[in-house]
């Protein structure tokens, strides 16, 4: 008797535990790799005001976070990419209806103090260091990571903003070899003493630690007010076929996310969603290095879910990243 009795309870309690999986949500988000210590920190957040909630997240180049989508059919609730065109190029509007941009950041130069020329590296001399034959240094892939072609940009704007000829080329063809899928892959070659320097986010430099040079405004992507003089350069990055590549112009750099049409946990989403736009997020943002845009700002406002309005900034229509139409041609 005892032992039936014994064995009832065991299967109680199994039956019990499957339920209680069952039960439970998973809510999966991909996003940008230079967003995983504010995303990993609000999916905490979030899963202990929702018990039963498991978040799943997944990150990569905001290009190949987005193709995961469009190619391979990766199921996904949520995208944050950290370029609003990724988006409005590849998942507006078949995948996605509407797009919020949700926080800024810039690029910097990041290194240790013990990388080479380290105590002399100054915003008048970085370019002369970096191109020095016993410094290394790395960057994002432009076909892969929003900053892999930022620095590209970046590179660009210096040439002019110095009135130096070539040195985009001089930069951008220097270690080559160290050129890695996402932003946040150098960290580990920059802790190491792999690399010197690295061409990185604001963010991802003071979330790991690293000393860094912040470059003029002219140069690192940050001030809206500059989106036209940004515009002036550009980069042809992967299209949707095998050999086309679409253009896309410099802007400001801003991260947006939105929220899929097919999303399997669709509420949920959204709710991850406005919890992400509040004071609370905002405020996850900012410990982590990166500034919010409060209010947010949406490409297309009339489109975004009611419940989400109220985070928006009143008729903002933000600068274009790329022009009308944007170029589509054959790679070359």
């Amino acid at each position: 008797m005892r032992r039936s009795l014994a064995f009832m309870a065991v299967m109680l309690l199994l039956l019990g535990g499957c339920g209680a999986e069952k039960s439970r949500k998973n809510l999966i988000i991909l996003h940008a790799g230079s967003l995983s210590v504010p995303v990993r920190e609000l999916a905490d957040s979030f899963m202990k005001y929702n018990p039963g909630v498991t978040v799943l997240t997944e990150a990569a180049g905001s290009l190949h976070t987005a193709r995961k989508i469009t190619e391979l059919g990766k199921p996904c609730d949520i995208m944050l990419s950290a370029d609003h065109f990724v988006v409005s190029s590849m998942l507006i509007p078949d995948y996605a209806s509407w797009n919020i941009r949700f926080a800024t950041n810039e690029i910097v130069i990041a290194y240790r103090p013990e990388s080479k020329y380290a105590s002399i590296f100054r915003e008048d001399n970085w370019a002369n260091i970096l191109l020095k034959d016993d410094v290394i240094m790395g960057r994002a892939d432009p076909d892969a990571d929003p900053c892999g072609y930022r620095t590209v940009f970046a590179a660009k704007l210096a040439e002019e903003y110095y009135g130096r000829p070539g040195l985009a080329d001089s930069l951008l063809g220097k270690n080559t070899e160290y050129i890695r899928p996402k932003e946040v892959d150098l960290v580990a070659l920059v802790s190491s003493g792999v690399i010197d320097y690295m061409f990185q986010y604001k963010s991802v430099a003071i979330q790991h630690g690293f000393s860094y040079l912040e470059l003029p405004d002219g140069i690192n992507l940050s001030s809206p007010l500059l989106a036209e003089k940004y515009a002036s350069v550009s980069y042809m990055i992967p299209g949707d076929a095998p050999g086309v590549r679409t253009e896309v112009q410099g802007d400001y750099i801003s991260y947006s996310g939105r929220v899929l049409d097919r999303a399997p946990q669709r509420e949920l989403a959204l709710q991850f969603f406005g919890f992400m736009l509040s004071n609370e997020g905002a405020a996850i943002f900012r410990r982590c290095g990166q500034d919010p845009l409060v209010p947010a700002v949406a490409d297309d406002p009339s489109a975004v879910p009611a419940g989400l309005q109220k985070y928006l900034a009143p008729g903002a229509v933000p600068a274009a990243t790329a022009a009308p139409g944007a170029a589509t041609q054959p790679a070359g």
